[in-house]
């Protein structure tokens, strides 16, 4: 999210977006049929109103062999602020087919942060002559970032900041400020430093603006502050920004020293760029972009599919070793999958609680045993339940009470034990620093489906049912 969209806000043409503020289909179509006749003033004209963000909508919107078009017809409208709202997938493939001299002009206009999203996904070779297309502070402030590992503050942070020293006065910041033109123009707080740039304490622009011009600096701070280290997971940041409601934070390098500051509109996108990983991750989809090329996703699911496939030999083989037990009573083959299907509904409802706990600090080593009997014990609840359910059902459906009986306790058991897998998965993936999201559902899925199988057909089994 750009500084711009969030303080500068454009008129929007409310004739051209839905009451979810979405551009409305037939807009779209009437630009892109005036983009395909050749007719680029009209679509340059439609387009012109538009906010950056909107605009960025436009081109994902637009099919793929339309889109080079649709750059031309609207080259002077997509700025740094347009593709800083954009796709990643759609902006890799529009930046590449621009030249690099156009591609640093767009990097100048940006701040630190968003000039780094746009170049880090670019070939080695592009991106040197991007670099070397730059003013050399451009070019130094980003190669620093660029230094620093993917997803960290390092690379989230943006540079531009105002920094002034402690001994200075409140009238010497505002002269400051209205002095230097080439000052960051969108901030929240001023932070405060000592003559080795480490950062001592920060001051709320509120209270730079109604405080005497003689009132020293070091008076009005605020010297307790949060400090996002440089190289700290972007996740981490955003958990840091929600716990202490921060607006903006300073980063710090190693040797404690300010160099950038990342502001909450930043951390508004990480927070639903992890949301949204967390949940593809369950699933096995990958970043789940429809914009993504159609064999990168391949690539992704088939992996996920495979390792499924082999998992899923587990619950075949258990069924195998009781196939003597199905052959003499078929009504078994028909139920069981009923025993593996809700324990495995029950396994991925806990499985979602604790990955979102363990994703967002509310589930550590401090609590884990508790947050395990809590589970348990909604578990027994449901199963509880469930198993008088089909119970009686099956009882009354088959007048057999004693298949009754064996599958509410199959039920029973399976629930419970979905229930523990559920949280205990995650967890133990967790301590041994794996991403839980990853990973967990396939082994949930593999032990409530071999349990469910293993429970229903050995209690038939045990019970005797098959001589009935």
């Amino acid at each position: 999210m750009s500084e711009t969209e969030l303080h500068e806000p454009q008129a929007q043409p409310e004739s051209e977006l839905d009451e979810d503020d979405r551009l409305k289909p037939e807009f779209v179509s009437a630009v892109l049929e005036a983009v395909a006749a050749g007719d680029s003033e009209t679509a340059h004209a439609r387009v012109a109103p538009l906010h950056p963000a909107d605009i960025a909508d436009l081109v994902e919107l637009t099919p793929a062999e339309l889109r080079p078009a649709l750059a031309a017809a609207i080259s002077d409208l997509i700025d740094g602020d347009v593709l800083a709202e954009m796709n990643d997938w759609v902006r890799e493939a529009l930046v590449d087919a621009l030249e690099p001299h156009q591609v640093a002009d767009i990097a100048a206009e940006l701040d630190t942060d968003d000039a780094v999203a746009i170049i880090e996904d670019m070939e080695p070779e592009d991106q040197r002559e991007v670099l070397r297309a730059l003013d050399p502070d451009d070019r130094a402030a980003i190669e620093e970032a660029l230094s620093y590992p993917e997803e960290t503050a390092g690379r989230l942070m943006q540079r531009e900041l105002i920094a002034v020293p402690e001994h200075w006065t409140v009238g010497d910041v505002l002269d400051y400020l209205r002095g230097h033109d080439e000052l960051a123009t969108d901030f929240w707080e001023i932070f405060v430093v000592d003559p080795a740039h480490h950062p001592v304490g920060t001051c709320a622009l509120s209270w730079i603006l109604r405080t005497p011009r003689n009132v020293s600096v070091s008076d009005v701070m605020a010297r307790e502050q949060t400090l996002i280290p440089a190289d700290m997971d972007q996740e981490e940041v955003a958990l840091r920004f929600q716990k202490y409601a921060l607006i903006s934070a300073a980063v710090v390098d190693a040797n404690g020293r300010l160099v950038g500051m990342i502001t909450v509109d930043d951390v508004v996108h990480i927070i639903s760029e992890e949301a949204g990983e967390d949940i593809l991750h369950l699933s096995g989809a990958g970043e789940g972009d429809i914009n993504e090329p159609v064999l990168d996703s391949y690539k992704v699911r088939v992996r996920w599919l495979v390792t499924n496939l082999a998992t899923a030999l587990i619950p075949a083989t258990i069924v195998f070793f009781f196939e003597a037990t199905i052959a003499q009573m078929a009504v078994l083959a028909a139920l069981m999958p009923i025993v593996a299907g809700v324990g495995g509904n029950a396994g991925t409802q806990t499985l979602a609680v604790t990955v979102r706990a363990l994703a967002t600090n509310q589930l550590t080593q401090s609590n884990t045993l508790r947050a395990i009997r809590r589970e348990i014990a909604i578990a027994v609840l449901n199963g509880l339940t469930i198993a008088a359910v089909i119970g009686l059902a099956i009882g009354t459906v088959f007048w057999d009470h004693e298949l009754g009986i064996v599958i509410a306790c199959a039920m029973l058991a399976n629930i419970v034990i979905a229930g523990l897998a559920g949280v205990l998965v995650p967890v133990t993936l967790e301590r041994f620093e794996q991403d839980p999201a990853v990973a967990s559902s396939v082994f949930v899925t593999m032990v409530t489906d071999s349990m469910g199988f293993l429970a229903f057909l050995g209690l038939a089994t045990a019970a005797g049912l098959v001589g009935n």
